[in-house]
């Protein structure tokens, strides 16, 4: 007799994971800079059609055929062909590599939490001039090769906060561990965002920032670039084809509506990139009217986080203990944006593992964790943080996701059958999709996919040219940390392939 599957609580519940899962810190500064850098307003129309063409039919695609297989990644793959359940092992690859490094990135929040409230207290005084604190977190160096200059004790020592996190949530299963903590995070970091935006935009100055983002430039609307820069903005930053949704999926109820819980995991998750938008560049504004700066002087990644806010913290009250709670109460906001993405990288693996192999939740859990940990301490050092984090995220979300987004639209329309998705996904749901659903999925998505693969393929053979007889340390940290990342996926991925299944008939 097969053990009963553990199916999530309530549609709430699952929701709120699903949602969570979808926003991270990327959503911060990832969508206003590529609104920015795009046509400003313009940007909206692509990204609204992106949504609706890409994002929605591939989350109804993988809530419905998760919830079929009753499984992650690698037994939905494995049962359109045994040869094709490599390629759900490579996609569970992809959580765990991330989980490593955005770790990393996450754990920095956890420090400016604790800086916060000691500044608040009188202890340090440190938000008028971050770049000190960032300086002493991350360190320097000189190349990715670099590892003599260090490691950071701050992020080692913080990054345990963060693993310990993902652990006792994901141990504890869907019901009990995601879902519990899911109803409370994702609502509380919806509800700080939106009091963040509110603040942000009464800021004097707010309307420089604003008027940065939104106001279009319809000259760039027929570029075919800003197109892709759209899909691919959807398709990353709603945590598609790397085995999360999938896994989320498969612990779906039999009658649960697919459709509606597809629109409103897309649609909430597009309204933070648009919220963070807003308060980034509203904050921008501020900062610029204020400081006498341009809208570049922060960067677009990282340092809008770290740099920018807690100079706008300091600015919004001159009462220390207000400054260092706003602080606190920012930075807690991005430890649990940071955190419920995690716990969802952690699942889609877990899932994956306890599919094939006969092994108890909290034993794999405790496994991963603490090999994830090991991994961070390499980008807890200076060299790892400052040049070899860039070069796996960038090969990583280049390269392999857009790749196995493609494979797997591919796989799935044709090889099961794009109308038997369609059916059984409409079977429990209030509106029905259509045929357009087919088209969509069949043609259009692949056919971006594919544009975007071989765009981002061609331009980094041609990155790597120039390198070659520019820069040979950047080129060797490009072979060495960035395809050899990818090659590493591929060892464990087929490593794990070509073990046996724990049940003689193999969960056919």
């Amino acid at each position: 007799m097969a053990e009963q599957r553990e199916v999530w609580g309530s549609r709430r519940g699952f929701i709120f994971a699903a949602v969570g899962a979808a926003i991270g810190l990327g959503n911060l500064w990832r969508f206003p800079f590529q609104a920015y850098r795009n046509g400003g307003g313009a940007f909206f129309l692509p990204y609204i059609v992106a949504l609706f063409t890409c994002g929605i039919p591939l989350m109804i695609l993988e809530y419905t055929y998760g919830r079929k297989v009753r499984g992650g990644s690698t037994k939905a793959f494995k049962l359109l062909g045994k040869k094709y359940e490599w390629i759900g092992w490579l996609q569970v690859m992809v959580p765990i590599i991330v989980m490593m490094f955005y770790s990393t990135i996450i754990s920095i929040s956890v420090i400016f939490m604790v800086w916060s409230l000691a500044h608040a207290f009188g202890i340090v005084n440190w938000m008028s001039d971050p770049g000190k604190l960032m300086g002493l977190i991350v360190g320097g160096g000189t190349g990715p090769f670099d590892f003599a200059a260090g490691i950071s004790k701050y992020l080692l020592g913080f990054v345990i906060v963060v693993w310990v996190g993902n652990w006792i949530i994901v141990k504890n299963g869907i019901s009990q561990g995601i879902e519990k903590a899911s109803k409370i995070f994702t609502p509380l970091l919806m509800v700080m965002m939106i009091a963040f935006m509110i603040n942000s935009v009464r800021l004097p100055g707010a309307i420089l920032g604003l008027n940065e983002l939104f106001t279009p430039d319809f000259t760039k609307i027929l570029n075919p670039n800003i197109w892709v820069a759209a899909y691919a903005q959807v398709f990353f930053s709603t945590t598609l084809a790397v085995g999360v949704m999938i896994a989320y999926g498969s612990y779906l109820g039999d009658d649960w509506d697919i459709v509606n819980n597809s629109f409103i995991t897309v649609f909430s998750n597009a309204s933070f990139d648009i919220i963070a938008g807003i308060t980034v560049f509203s904050t921008l504004g501020y900062l610029v009217n204020t400081m006498g700066v341009d809208f570049n002087s922060f960067g677009s990644g990282a340092g809008v986080a770290f740099i920018a806010f807690p100079i706008a913290v300091s600015t919004i009250t001159t009462n220390v203990f207000l400054q260092g709670i706003i602080g606190f109460l920012f930075f807690f906001c991005l430890f649990i944006a940071g955190l419920s993405s995690s716990i969802s990288m952690l699942e889609a693996f877990t899932t994956a593992t306890l599919d094939k192999f006969n092994i108890k939740r909290e034993k794999i859990v405790g496994l991963v964790s603490i090999i994830g940990f090991l991994g961070s301490a390499c980008f807890a050092t200076y060299a790892g943080f400052n040049f070899i984090l860039d070069i796996v995220d960038a090969h990583v979300g280049q390269y392999v996701i857009a790749t196995l987004g493609l494979t797997e639209s591919i796989l799935i329309s044709y090889v099961y059958g794009i109308e038997k998705i369609r059916l059984e996904a409409n079977e429990y749901s209030d509106f029905k999709i259509g045929r357009i659903f087919n088209f969509l999925l069949k043609y259009l998505t692949p056919g971006v996919l594919g544009i975007t693969v071989i765009s981002n393929l061609v331009s980094g053979i041609k990155k790597l040219i120039d390198l070659n007889g520019t820069d040979k340390p950047a080129f060797m940290g490009q072979i060495v940390f960035g395809w050899g990342t990818i090659l590493l996926m591929i060892i464990f991925a087929t490593i794990f392939y070509n073990k046996k299944w724990k049940k003689s008939e193999e969960e056919d």
